[in-house]
């Protein structure tokens, strides 16, 4: 199979794989990863237009600021545009389910099916205090390979990315990663979440934190078509830990809007 690279020439801020008729499928990475990681999922959904943004304020724009509502508003206008009237499916991680919530409440009527992974809906006031001082007092490790190694094993990253991932560390500034995270505990899920048209499917790993589990059910009860998969056995990062099972379960919720049982006995 052929695996083609496009970069879109307007924005330079996006990779588009597949044949561009097909439905539009969106992956969001999550906060200080980048599109590498959603490598086995395009691979897979040949029959879609994959579309992997770069956030604002990582890897190659790791220089550029970065807000969630701000993303969500710049890739609302990308997906249109690529879309150009099909259907689109929208798939997001960590951070990236974050910006998926908001462009879901953004645009009531744009995205088909969203599956939202491990996002945090809960505020942590006093975690978010502690942010500035203890970044700036442990930015440095970044660089360290061993460190880094560590982080990457708790993001479920296998070797096969971890350079990609040590790559895109190094370019966080202190100012930067403060700010991602900032945003990150702040989050709240949208108001009008619940106006979205979308069939949501919403996970989180069974070994997550509570607070984890905890935002997957908030979320749910903020929709009148979502649906809540705990995933046995997995911590954050189902896509990275489980890919087979990951590709399975989002093709049968965009075909059915359902989860086969069997695929988790």
């Amino acid at each position: 199979m052929t695996f083609t690279y496009e970069a879109d020439e307007t924005y330079k801020i996006y990779e588009a794989h597949g044949d561009r008729d097909a439905p539009l499928l969106v992956f969001l990475h999550g906060g200080g990863a980048g599109g590498w990681m959603w490598e086995k999922q395009v691979r897979y959904f040949t029959q879609y237009r994959c579309m992997v943004p770069a956030l604002q304020g990582h890897g190659a724009r790791s220089e550029g600021s970065f807000s969630i509502r701000g993303c969500a508003e710049e890739l609302v206008g990308l997906i249109r545009l690529e879309a150009g009237g099909k259907a689109v499916h929208l798939v997001g991680f960590s951070l990236g389910a974050q910006i998926a919530l908001e462009i879901l409440g953004l645009a009531p009527t744009l995205i088909s099916y969203a599956v939202i992974d491990s996002a945090l809906v809960i505020p942590m006031p006093v975690m978010r205090s502690l942010i500035a001082p203890s970044i700036r007092l442990t930015h440095g490790l970044t660089r360290n390979r061993t460190f880094s190694k560590l982080q990457a094993k708790q993001l479920s990253i296998g070797t096969e990315y971890w350079e990609s991932y040590y790559a895109d560390s190094k370019r966080l500034s202190a100012d930067a990663l403060i700010t991602i995270l900032r945003e990150n505990m702040s989050y709240e899920i949208p108001r009008n979440l619940g106006s979205s048209r979308a069939r949501i499917l919403v996970t989180a790993g069974e070994k997550e934190r509570g607070i984890m589990k905890r935002s997957a059910l908030k979320i749910t009860a903020s929709h009148p078509n979502a649906q809540c998969l705990i995933v046995p056995g997995i911590g954050h990062g189902f896509s990275l830990a489980a890919p087979e099972l990951f590709n399975k379960t989002l093709e049968s919720w965009f075909v059915t809007g359902e989860i086969p049982s069997l695929l988790f006995e």
